[in-house]
């Protein structure tokens, strides 16, 4: 049976936007995901970059990776100044002397670090060989001294556990063979029931909360001191209302859509600003330092009334404890009411407050404590004598048992003086390889360095540029400014207002160059690659270009696995996440893709009812029924709407696909125009549509469908531009079943039928 080979990211949960607890899993190191607009396909490259949800594998980490994310963040962050554009330094293709040197020197670095590991792994084993040693040995010692440790069970206070007694065991200096007999009325008489010592009470640890930060904040007003015009409304509103802002927002902004929860208008594009401007540096320090007294407050004041019940465990019988049990209830009870104070004021920092007095009564408390500890060291006197007898009757036992056990002790020693020194051995072995992993990072570094530039990067777009037709604008490197590029027009100047088209291209370039190098002149890690949705508004020569370039890509990724591709250097990208919504992008960066099951995974993105979904596109095999195979999940836009059709339920969209389907094979293959479509239909075939009983009034529900349906064919500011026409009926399968009939009216109920066989053949 094939299997999907993982790769750097094993499997991604998604909990964020539409999806709950969406598994990602069949990762490997190519992954094409295709999903309409909307769908939740940012979200995934959003979890990727925040390493949100991401299970690694092999025990690796986001750390040992540079992930690259190409998204619209990475446009605005990277292009709102076209005269300060970072430079991207590509290590040098012309010096073979060095990249042959470079190369041997990661090869040594390679063998190293897989010697190391090695040396890991034998430190595991021979640490855990310790460990078993030690299960085994405790297991020796508790069996071999059942019988004796029931006799002497008293004597075994502390040492009832396997791991507690062997490390007695373990720690008796002096093994004697005592007379068992001597032992047993040693015993007997020490351990009579009748008197017994009692642990004296603790105090509470003295806790001073007067200058944690925070503390000072209780009694004043925290609120806002923003000078913003958002932030002087509130404050003429008053002191609590910056409170309600900030709560309400707090709880409500994410699920709102961006709409006000509270009148549903849909919030202006610069609300979070304003939001976040409101609050100024000050006042979330004050928040912080609020919320910070909170959590130590909470604690230590619990701990304290932990540690002062704990002394109630175990109690003389004579001692009265009324009178310390009141004055703990209400220690306990001014904690409590602290503690909601302190809530409110974190949850309304304009509201001032006081705390209930604990200090006095935790000296009330201490003064107590110390007259019931008189009252028990008077009565452990009185048996220390027993006590005496006691500690050498657990001595002597100890002794006893030790001797039983000396050769079992003696054999136990022997394998770990054993295990440590094989341990001491490969821990040198293993730190010797981490400093020459570290001497040749640095030498790798040094000559990386001396040979990257950021030159060849500025020549590689321009040159991508011209070869595109791009002709009116390009790069250079900002004079006097060293590693630093600005895009430039003709003349020179700094371009300032490129088109959106422009704008996506030159960054997939720039992009695209930080993929081939690095952000330093440093050592490059290998790339985890995400590209979301990178055609936008581009014409067909840019999408054209991106797609051979997203293809180079992919090769390069796949040079990590069997399926080498000698005519595209280098193994850079470990793994690469695709995400489009465009149909003739996807088909472009997919060609030939289907076959690589181990390698390539596909993923379709739906979202119904504003829950998202992702399926992994995988299927038994037509041609070996016991293997998976992948299939596109795009054969072609109309075998999309087909596939989507079947799936929703919700009327508005299922009108919105069905109209889709209509125009696209009525009037695209089968050349018919919208309005005669609509003439042939619902005037030469009205009577198919209409159902007429003898006697009673025509029923016009179909005939009204069908004209609801073929309304907007053809019509750009129709269903698909947002339904502009409210349907009285909201039954999905109604409209469905009339779907059908247009079909049947115009000759064509055999594609309906068979549209998943046509479907195929359509895609060729």
């Amino acid at each position: 049976m094939q299997r999907k080979v993982p790769s750097a990211i094993a499997n991604i949960t998604l909990n964020r936007a539409t999806f709950t607890d969406v598994l990602i899993d069949g990762l490997t190191f190519v992954n094409f995901f295709y999903g309409n607009n909307g769908a939740g396909k940012s979200s995934i490259a959003h979890a990727i970059a925040e390493d949100d949800g991401v299970v690694w594998a092999d025990g690796k980490t986001v750390d040992d990776f540079d992930v690259l994310v190409y998204n619209q963040d990475f446009i605005n962050d990277n292009f709102v100044n076209y005269g300060d554009l970072k430079g991207v330094f590509i290590f040098g293709e012309e010096d073979i002397e060095a990249k042959k040197k470079i190369a041997e020197l990661t090869n040594q670095k390679k063998q190293k670090m897989d010697a190391r590991q090695t040396a890991l792994d034998e430190y595991k084993k021979k640490s855990d060989g310790l460990a078993s040693a030690l299960t085994q040995f405790q297991d020796t010692c508790f069996s071999k001294t059942a019988s004796i440790r029931r006799r002497f069970e008293k004597c075994m206070d502390g040492k009832k556990q396997k791991k507690n007694f062997a490390e007695a065991v373990l720690g008796e200096v002096k093994p004697i063979d005592h007379d068992l007999a001597e032992l047993e009325r040693l015993y007997d008489v020490a351990f009579d029931d009748s008197a017994r010592a009692y642990p004296e009470f603790k105090k509470a640890a003295a806790t001073t909360y007067g200058s944690l930060p925070g503390k000072d904040l209780l009694d004043r007003m925290i609120v806002s001191s923003s000078d913003t015009p958002f932030a002087k409304f509130m404050k003429a509103l008053g002191d609590t209302a910056s409170d309600w802002v900030r709560d309400g927002h707090t709880h409500y902004a994410g699920a709102a859509g961006g709409k006000c929860p509270y009148c549903q208008q849909r919030l202006p594009a610069n609300f979070e600003a304003d939001i976040a401007a409101t609050f100024d540096a000050q006042y979330q320090q004050d928040i912080r330092d609020l919320g910070q007294f909170q959590t130590i407050y909470e604690r230590e004041t619990r701990e304290i009334v932990r540690a002062i019940q704990a002394n109630a465990s175990d109690v003389m019988p004579t001692i009265d404890l009324m009178a310390y049990q009141e004055k703990l209830a209400l220690l306990e009870s001014n904690f409590e009411i602290n503690r909601q104070r302190i809530a409110e004021k974190v949850k309304e920092p304009s509201k001032t407050i006081s705390l209930e007095d604990t200090d006095t009564l935790l000296l009330e408390i201490g003064a107590m404590i110390d007259e019931i500890n008189k009252q028990i060291k008077a009565n452990n006197d009185v048996v220390s004598a027993k006590r005496s007898s006691k500690t050498k009757c657990k001595t002597e036992i100890m002794q006893y048992l030790a001797f039983m056990l000396a050769a079992d002790v003696k054999s136990y020693q022997d394998e770990v003086a054993r295990l440590q020194k094989e341990i001491e051995d490969v821990t040198e072995r293993g730190k010797k390889l981490k400093k020459e992993i570290g001497d040749l990072t640095t030498e790798i570094s040094a000559l990386n360095k001396h040979n990257a530039n950021t030159e060849a990067a500025i020549d590689s777009i321009n040159k991508i540029l011209r070869d595109s037709g791009f002709q009116g604008f390009g790069i250079r490197a900002k004079t006097g400014v060293e590693n630093v590029y600005e895009v430039i027009r003709e003349d020179g100047s700094v371009a300032e207002n490129l088109s959106e088209g422009e704008r996506n291209f030159i960054a997939f370039l720039y992009f695209y160059h930080q993929v081939r190098g690095s952000m330093s002149s440093e050592e490059i890690k290998e790339k985890i690659v995400v590209i979301d949705d990178p055609v936008s508004s581009m014409d067909s020569t840019a999408l054209f270009l991106v797609s051979a370039i997203v293809r180079e890509m992919v090769n390069v990724c796949r040079n990590n696995t069997e399926y080498l591709n000698p005519k595209v250097p280098g193994d850079y990208i470990k793994q690469l996440f695709v995400l489009t919504h465009n149909v003739y992008f996807h088909r472009e960066v997919t060609y030939q893709q289907v076959g690589y099951y181990n390698c390539t995974s596909f993923y379709m993105i739906r979202k119904n009812d504003n829950i998202s979904t992702i399926k992994l596109c995988k299927r038994q095999s037509k041609e070996i029924p016991s293997e998976e195979e992948n299939y596109n999940p795009v054969q072609n836009s109309y075998a999309a709407l087909w596939d989507e059709l079947r799936d929703l339920q919700s009327t508005i969209p299922a009108l919105n696909v069905m109209r889709r389907i209509l125009e696209y094979y009525f009037l695209q293959l089968c050349g018919y125009e919208g309005s005669d479509l609509r003439e042939i239909v619902l005037d030469e075939h009205r009577n198919k549509f209409i159902k007429q009983v003898e006697g009673e009034k025509p029923d016009m529900t179909d005939y009204q469908l069908a004209s609801s349906l073929l309304a907007y064919i053809n019509n750009p500011n129709g269903i698909s531009d947002g339904l502009n026409y409210v349907e009285d009926c909201e039954d999905v399968e109604a409209y469905k079943r009339v779907f059908k009939m247009i079909f049947d009216a115009l000759g064509q109920i055999q594609h309906y039928w068979q549209k998943d066989r046509v479907l195929i053949i359509l895609d060729g």
